[in-house]
């Protein structure tokens, strides 16, 4: 039976995961009709809900910064009750037809969190009836898609409680606006400075570690892209100081990138990631950048596609409602109730050689038709139908990995049939022909990833309410796609030289002149960069690693 561990969500971004991930657990727990193979103990807690009845909860401590959890209480439980106002009120409109595209959605004063399922339209399917592949870009929604509303902030949809100890409003800045904001990787560096913020950190960790019979470790949601990637940096140290024999998985998170914009935003987005990535691998047992973006540099491309999913990819609800069903697959190896497997166990698998940086892929759905057997689904695709994830730029299909843990959900066994591998060596040998020479580790699971509300429907509609396809495309009263197949993997590969040394390359000492005035020091940013370079030369491996690094100098 694996232990506990205890999750730290980092920004806001991270918090959009995590309460998709949270959801899609809570799911789990509440469906009748599939079998638990995953402990939900190893990351929920039993608490309280609404009239004293026992709720899932989290083991989580989530740091927001001021505005970030809409009208959620500081508790973590619920709304803040309305506040009387005696005075006179004024109502001030606009004409619908002077609205820009960018007020097509109410603002923050009519934001009002979600506190349960069913309140989720199921009408924002996406793609064309033909299955056409895709990812709208920003500011655009999905061809079919209905305007989302009510999903800014991730309170919007969190779907369970949290404890009271969860939540931590850091008040010194501001979720939105344009000052006041925490910007900066140094910024975030000097919050966990603070004596005071220390203490608040430490007595939440510690009360939600000690209900643990057994901790197998930590698991960090950081976003990259802003000033929490040095909270994670100090947050990452304080937990390898104090837990030094525990696991500390890091997944560094980035939302989809808008259109080039100020230059100097750009480059200090890029600075936090650098530095964020290369912090988070001195006190990390392993790191795994999650971005649906095609790259992390300071010219962004085209997001990731799928082919049976059509996404907003301005919408936070959307793209992290990808990777929050990638997490919960690819966190499936140490949290099985047949396993004794940890999250060390899972590191020390994947980073040998000193490659602390994993790449994730996905295929979500994996394409499969209903009743198909386990060897059919898979022989039918000469190359594995996923994508990655982790925006390691001009590495979409590789044949070489080092290692690698893959987990494949929602493709039953047919009753009845004798077959003389099991599932996990059906995996194991499909794994081997495409990845020859690779450590591969396989997990097989009945059990699919659950799609229901709040989790958006961006679904072909050639996928049955299963998640299978089918011959023709479901009509618009059919049942929304409630679970999906999935295949994941976690791998330590040659793709992760092109995103290291991409940031290296892009960080050029001559665009250093502001990072002081943010508060960092230029000797620490060149030892965090020759970190990367040094991290980025575990990665190398004869030709492939010649054409990443050409790949690389062509931008």
């Amino acid at each position: 039976m694996p232990g506990e561990a205890v999750t730290l969500q980092l920004g806001h971004y991270s918090g959009c995961v995590g309460a998709h991930w949270w959801g899609l657990q809570a799911a789990a727990l509440r469906s009748p009709d599939e079998h638990n193979e995953l402990r939900a103990a190893a990351l929920l807690r039993s608490g309280r809900g609404p009239g004293g009845t026992e709720s899932p909860e989290p083991r989580l401590v989530a740091l927001e910064l001021k505005g970030g959890v809409g009208a959620l209480r500081a508790d973590g439980e619920g709304t803040e009750p309305p506040v009387s106002w005696d005075g006179a009120v004024a109502d001030y409109r606009e004409p619908q037809g002077e609205r820009g595209p960018h007020r097509s959605r109410p603002g923050p004063e009519a934001e009002r969190p979600v506190t349960g399922p069913g309140l989720f339209p199921q009408g924002d399917a996406a793609g064309d009836a033909k299955g056409n592949p895709g990812a709208a870009g920003p500011g655009s929604s999905p061809a079919g898609c209905q305007d989302t509303p009510n999903t800014r902030l991730w309170s919007d949809y969190l779907s369970v409680n949290l404890h009271p100890k969860s939540l931590y409003v850091i008040r010194q800045y501001l979720h939105d606006g344009d000052c006041g904001c925490l910007e900066g990787f140094g910024q975030g560096e000097s919050l966990l400075q603070d004596p005071a913020c220390v203490e608040e950190l430490e007595d939440r960790l510690h009360f939600f570690v000690e209900e643990c019979d057994y901790l197998q470790g930590f698991q960090v949601l950081c976003d990259l892209h802003n000033g929490f990637s040095g909270v994670g940096a100090r947050v990452t140290e304080l937990l390898r100081d104090e837990y030094g024999r525990k696991g500390i998985l890091a997944w560094g998170l980035t939302p989809v990138l808008g259109a080039v914009g100020d230059p100097q935003k750009s480059f200090y987005r890029l600075m936090n990631t650098a530095l964020g990535i290369a912090h988070l691998c001195r006190h990390s047992s392993l790191v795994c950048p999650l971005s649906l973006n095609g790259s992390l540099g300071l010219k962004p491309e085209p997001p990731v596609t799928f082919p049976y999913i059509k996404y907003n990819a301005s919408l936070s609800y959307h793209s992290s409602a990808i990777l929050a069903a990638a997490l919960d697959t690819l966190t499936a190896p140490y949290r099985l109730c047949s396993s004794q497997a940890s999250m060390l166990h899972l590191a020390d698998s994947l980073t040998f050689s000193g490659r602390k940086v994993v790449a994730a892929w996905a295929a979500l759905p994996l394409p499969a038709l209903a009743g198909s057997s386990l060897p059919d689904v898979l022989g039918a695709h000469q190359e594995v139908p996923w994508q990655l994830l982790s925006s390691c730029k001009g590495q979409k299909k590789l044949s070489c990995c080092f290692a690698q843990s893959a987990v494949l959900r929602g493709v039953c066994q047919e009753k009845g049939s004798r077959q003389r591998e099991s599932p996990e060596q059906v995996l194991q040998h499909y794994l081997h022909t495409q990845f020859p020479g690779a450590f591969s580790t396989a997990h097989v699971l009945q059990q699919p990833c659950l799609t229901r509300a709040p989790f958006p429907q961006f679904f072909s509609p050639l996928l049955s309410a299963r998640g299978f396809l089918q011959d023709r495309a479901r009509g618009s009263a059919s049942a929304a796609v409630g679970s999906v197949p999935v295949l994941a993997a976690l791998q330590s590969c040659p793709a992760v030289l092109g995103l290291l040394s991409g940031l290296c390359r892009e960080l050029r000492p001559r665009r250093w002149g502001g990072s002081c005035a943010a508060g960092l020091e230029l000797d620490d940013i060149q030892e965090a960069l020759e970190e990367l370079r040094s991290l980025a030369q575990c990665y190398e491996t004869g030709p492939a690693a010649d054409g990443s690094e050409d790949e690389a100098d062509s931008d």
